[in-house]
This record gives C-alpha cells, sequence and structure tokens, in this order.
C-alpha cells in the first residue's frame, strides 16, 4: 500500500474513533442529565381507594415514567383497615411508590397535596331523606375543604367521587376558595366510559374504535349521554356517526340513557357491591387526560365549573365535553344541540341548581 494511502487510512481511523468517542460522550452527559422527575403526591379518600391507589401506584394515572407519594385518608373505624392496605402497597414493590402516608387525620392527609381524589363521603341509607344525606356530605366536605385550602399545594388538582358529586364539589369550592376554580372537578368519566361500552357493544366493535361520546350535566340519574356527535373509526381509516351506524333513534334516545343512568345500581343490584373498579379505572383516565392530554380529535366529559356555555347557568359543577392542554381543561364550543338534547341538558340542570339550593341551606 502506498504512503499516502497509509495515511488517509490513518486519517479515517482517528476521524471514527473521534466520533465514536463523542458518541460515548453525549449518551453520557444525556444519562447526567435524564434525571428522576421529582414525585407527585396523590390524595386519596375513602374505602374505594383499595381498587385505586394500585392503579396510581402502577403509573395508570399519571404514567409509567412518574413516581407517586400516595396519602390515604379515612375515618377512624377504618384505621386498621387503612394501616392494612398500607402494608399491601409495601408489599407489592411498586416502582414508581416513593412512600405511603396513611392517616385519619386531614391535616396530615392534605400536606403538599399535588392531586387530591375525594372518594370517601356519606352513603344514602335506607329511610334517609335526600337533605340529611346532603347535610353529612355538606359537613364533610367543608371540613376536607378546608384542609386542603390551608396545607395542600397552590397548584391543586381536584377530583370529587363522592355522590352526590358535583353538590360536593361545589361545597368543596366555597370553602377552598384559594384553590382555582377550574381546579375543582367531579367524575363523570365513569358513565362517559360507560356510554363507550354500550356502543362498543351494540355494534360490535372494540371500545377504543368509538369516540366523543357526551355526559351532560348531573352524576345522577338525570344525567344525558348524548351520541350526536360520537363517531366510530370506519375500516377506509375515516369515521361514521354512531347514529348512523345504530340506525335506531329510539333506542339511542332511550335505552341506550336509561342503561348508562342505572349502570351504577345495575351492577350493586349483580355484586352487593358498588362499582369500585370502574369507578378506580375512570378516576385514572379523567386525572390522566386532564394532566397529560387527551388525544387530538378527541374529547372526554368531566364535571366543570360552568361558564355559561350552552346556556348552564354558571357556577355549577356541570358535566360538558372538554380537551386538554398542558395540565388545563376548555370546554368544547360550538356542537349544535338540538330540541331533544336541549330538554336533556335543561332536565339535568335544574336538578343541580334544586341540589345547590339544598346543600346551601345545610350550610345555613
Amino acid at each position: 500500500m502506498e504512503p499516502e494511502h497509509l495515511i488517509l487510512l490513518q486519517k479515517i481511523l482517528v476521524v471514527l474513533f473521534c466520533v465514536a468517542l463523542f458518541w460515548k460522550i453525549i449518551k453520557y452527559m444525556c444519562g447526567l442529565l435524564n434525571i428522576e422527575k421529582d414525585p407527585v403526591t396523590v390524595l386519596v379518600t375513602g374505602q374505594i381507594g383499595y381498587a385505586l391507589v394500585p392503579m396510581i401506584a402502577r403509573g395508570a394515572m399519571l404514567g409509567p415514567d412518574q413516581p407517586v407519594i400516595l396519602h390515604m385518608l379515612d375515618i377512624e373505624p377504618a384505621a386498621e383497615a387503612l394501616k392494612g392496605v398500607k402494608m399491601e402497597l409495601i408489599d407489592a414493590a411498586f416502582p414508581l411508590l416513593r412512600d405511603v402516608v396513611a392517616t385519619t387525620d386531614a391535616v396530615e392527609a392534605c400536606k403538599g397535596v399535588n392531586i387530591a381524589v375525594m372518594v370517601g363521603g356519606f352513603p344514602r341509607k335506607e329511610g334517609m331523606e335526600r337533605k340529611d344525606v346532603m347535610s353529612k356530605n355538606v359537613s364533610i366536605y367543608k371540613a376536607q375543604a378546608s384542609a386542603l385550602e390551608k396545607h395542600a399545594a397552590p397548584d391543586c388538582k381536584v377530583l370529587v367521587v363522592a355522590n352526590p358529586a358535583n353538590t360536593n364539589a361545589l361545597i368543596l369550592k366555597e370553602f377552598a376558595p384559594s384553590i382555582p376554580e377550574k381546579n375543582i372537578t367531579c367524575l363523570t368519566r365513569l358513565d362517559h366510559n360507560r356510554a363507550l361500552g354500550q356502543i362498543s357493544e351494540k355494534l360490535n366493535v372494540h371500545v377504543s374504535e368509538v369516540k366523543n361520546v357526551i355526559i351532560w350535566g348531573n352524576h345522577f340519574s338525570t344525567q344525558y349521554p348524548d351520541v350526536n356527535h360520537a363517531t366510530v373509526k370506519a375500516t377506509n381509516g375515516g369515521e361514521k356517526p354512531v347514529r348512523e351506524l345504530v340506525a335506531n333513534d329510539n333506542w339511542l334516545n332511550t335505552e341506550f340513557i336509561t342503561t348508562v343512568q342505572q349502570r351504577g345500581a345495575a351492577i350493586i343490584k349483580a355484586r352487593k357491591l358498588s362499582s369500585a373498579l370502574s369507578a378506580a379505572s375512570a378516576a385514572c383516565d379523567h386525572i390522566r387526560d386532564w394532566v397529560l392530554g387527551t388525544p387530538k380529535g378527541t374529547w372526554v366529559s368531566m364535571g366543570v365549573y360552568s361558564d355559561g356555555s350552552y346556556g348552564v347557568q354558571p357556577g355549577l359543577i356541570f358535566s360538558f365535553p372538554v380537551t386538554c392542554e398542558k395540565g388545563q381543561w376548555s370546554i368544547v364550543q360550538g356542537l349544535k344541540i338540538d330540541e331533544f338534547s336541549r330538554g336533556k341538558m335543561d332536565a339535568t340542570a335544574k336538578e343541580l341548581v334544586e341540589e345547590k339550593s339544598l346543600a346551601y341551606s345545610c350550610l345555613n
């Protein structure tokens, strides 16, 4: 080999060595920069938390790379059971779980909380008047709101699950005035998911192919599950309206609505227990989409503070279709509302106005 070729080969080898070395340095520096995220502190109240906390610890709520600290709050008679749940969480060795606090003290539970999932509440028992239940829950949410107000992180996001969820959220907002009103929501994602499930069963398609159903109003028997803007993914990659594919307006306007409205009662009748699993899953969906964002072209249902959109009285916590981006939700605007839908939306809004009045009478 001629000397000049040898020199050229040596130069090429030196360049290759330098590139490889430079690449290793870059990878090393990237490794140093890849610092683990700070843990997010999540509060869960109430005994349905047994279904919810392992989902949070596995990353179902905040993602597979987000460490969490779990705070669990329950009533004094459940203190021993709460200790047992803490033991199980430790035994499960969840990689994302950094710490667990199990307590019956609201102040300790609310310290530094970034996300609060309020599942605990007083259930309606046989023979109880609606006002009696409301009075019990007003008392509970007034106390917990005060603890959040004083001890939670300033940007704390709150999801109320316990019924009456919309009105409990409203009471919480009243007694935690420093928490932004856009940070206080209630769970209607369970009803939203139930509606998706009913449509997927009816059309024999996978539930992931159905999107943009809406739950309007109250998480109660007057809620309005609306499919007028819902679509199903078509085989050609496009989307087809649910109404067109179902081709049965009578079913969509009657049986479909009542099935979604009464699904919780049907599960209690079948299991003799409440729908803890699906409610926990829906709570994870709600927070995950709120924090991490909704997919483009897709909305979800959330109980949020009404700004007067779609003629709903401002100041109610009302379920709307929303999109989420960068930790903020926005009500989807400009959807056409037909006469049938208007009547249903007005009926559920009227019920929420009555609930609000009842709750405030309990406060007084």
